[in-house]
């Protein structure tokens, strides 16, 4: 699924009433049933809504639910903020009809006023300002949206949360309405997904209204949704006739004293993810543990408590090097003797990053499309640090072209930005996966995938789909709060079916 821009947006919508020869009007009637539609579906009859209204075609798109929902038989009323002055003309067409079904479902909120003594059971509607704001709301309309959170009532957002920019990340105390649901029009937008404005969008909800599909096909973005037909076009399943030599071997490298663990979570991942063999190389300490937790792998030993040399890697397929591995003086020597031999993508992960950020020029080392998965602190120990996530992405982009790599920022909503400059979010998975193991995990799926010859691309994007897929299976099970990357991992099976066996 494409993420578009405003802009692009606005073109969409234009392309679609030329094509379709309607008129704005009715597009907006078309966007405004689809909301009474879904309101339909989630709430009883006997729920309340105010609905509050801008200038502009948000606005409309208010009024025209507003009678909508008045038809239907729902309890309503629309506010217009500051008067019906300078109105849209699709907006006060739907004021013009609101007034004419019934004069009482429509009054006004005068500026410097504010809306009080609303009953907790009456939900409002966000319908202020739409995706055509440009720059934060100022004064007394600043000071509304900032009343308005502090309303203990349901809120849901039309279209976008008011106040909110679509495609950037504003300044931290810009007013934004905080919504306990968004019903996004046919596309997601970009400040959805990052951690500083999504925080205002509660559940979104993507509600086709019916765009022009030839627009959106023809239309370049570089930014898209992992989605399940994505997914589905990408995945392989197993030959009936495959066997362990065909499906490739993953090899797990890292561990150091007390670190164990972590590179055991990898393994096993790996092994769950549908290599033919998997391996680990990990310092004598970690033996033991090894066989013990992961019997299904091979294990290597080299170092007592941490890893000296780097070997054996050779005849393996995927190489994921990081979890556990620690960042000993003579480790970063063996690492960097390793980067100037493999010639073959790596995942690079944890530890193995952390050494990278101590001495940059290893980044000149990494075999093209490698693939490195840092959380953000570890992006920006790496890269320099950025203003805001989303500034972070577009600088990962930067670096992805520039070494020629795959790069899985990870956060609630994971960007795996790739070599040509695309950007790929990932909005499956839930906060369960905030514990210690679970970015081990994903390198062992990645190296799972990335044995099995997907294009390191395809490893990426079928890889953190996968995680965030287990970990929302695991909730059948466990809690956001109990849930452990052991749980993830027994969970990729289901994840896997989920796909389209």
């Amino acid at each position: 699924m494409k993420i578009f821009s405003a802009s692009q947006i606005k073109a969409c919508d234009a392309y679609t009433i030329h094509a379709s020869g309607i008129s704005s009007a009715e597009l907006m009637e078309r966007a405004a049933i689809r909301c009474a539609d879904w309101i339909q579906e989630h709430y009883s009859k006997e729920t309340l809504f105010v609905l509050l209204c801008g200038r502009g075609n948000n606005g409309g798109d208010g009024l025209a639910l507003t009678r909508l929902l008045h038809e239907r038989g729902f309890g309503v009323k629309a506010f217009l903020i500051d008067g019906a002055q300078d109105l849209s003309n699709d907006c006060a067409w739907n004021a013009d009809r609101l007034r004419a079904l019934d004069g009482g479902l429509l009054a006004s909120v005068a500026e410097d006023s504010f809306l009080t003594d609303i009953p907790l059971h009456v939900v409002l509607v966000d319908a202020l300002f739409g995706t055509g704001l440009h720059r934060p709301l100022e004064g007394w309309l600043a000071d509304f949206v900032l009343h308005l959170n502090h309303l203990p009532n349901e809120k849901l957002a039309i279209d976008i949360p008011s106040g909110m920019p679509a495609d950037m990340v504003p300044p931290p105390d810009t007013a934004i309405v905080k919504a306990s649901h968004t019903l996004s029009f046919q596309f997601y937008k970009r400040s959805f997904l990052h951690v500083e404005t999504g925080v205002y969008t509660g559940q979104v909800h993507i509600l086709d209204i019916g765009l022009d599909d030839t627009f959106i096909q023809a239309t370049h973005s570089s930014y898209q949704i992992i989605d399940a037909p994505l997914i589905k076009s990408l995945y392989r399943s197993r030959e009936d006739f495959s066997h362990k030599g065909s499906l490739g071997t993953a090899l797990l490298i890292g561990g150091s004293r007390g670190m164990i663990g972590a590179i055991a979570l990898s393994t096993l991942a790996a092994a769950r993810s549908g290599a033919g063999k998997v391996g680990s190389l990990v310092p004598e300490c970690g033996y033991t543990i090894m066989q013990t937790l992961v019997p299904e792998a091979m294990c290597q030993t080299n170092g007592n408590d941490f890893l000296q040399q780097i070997e054996g890697w050779e005849h393996a397929d995927a190489v994921g090097i990081g979890p556990g591995l620690g960042t000993h003086p003579a480790t970063a020597i063996a690492f960097e003797e390793f980067l100037e031999q493999a010639r073959e993508p790596l995942i690079v992960d944890a530890d193995a990053l952390n050494i990278m950020a101590i001495h940059k020029h290893l980044l000149d080392k990494l075999p093209a499309h490698s693939i490195l998965t840092p959380h953000p602190g570890e992006y920006s120990r790496l890269f320099g640090a950025a203003k805001n996530s989303m500034l972070q992405v577009e600088h990962a982009r930067t670096q992805a072209m520039r070494y020629n790599i795959v790069i899985v920022l990870k956060g609630h909503y994971t960007a795996v930005v790739t070599p040509d400059g695309g950007c790929w979010y990932n909005i499956n998975g839930n906060s369960g996966l905030a514990s210690g193991g679970s970015g081990d995990a994903l390198t062992g799926i990645l190296a799972g995938l990335l044995a099995q010859h997907y294009e390191p691309w395809e490893a990426a994007l079928l890889g953190v789909y996968l995680h965030g897929s287990a970990a929302d299976l695991a909730l059948n099970a466990e809690s956001k709060e109990s849930m452990l990357a052991g749980d993830v991992i027994k969970c990729l099976g289901k994840a896997f079916e989920g796909i389209g066996y």
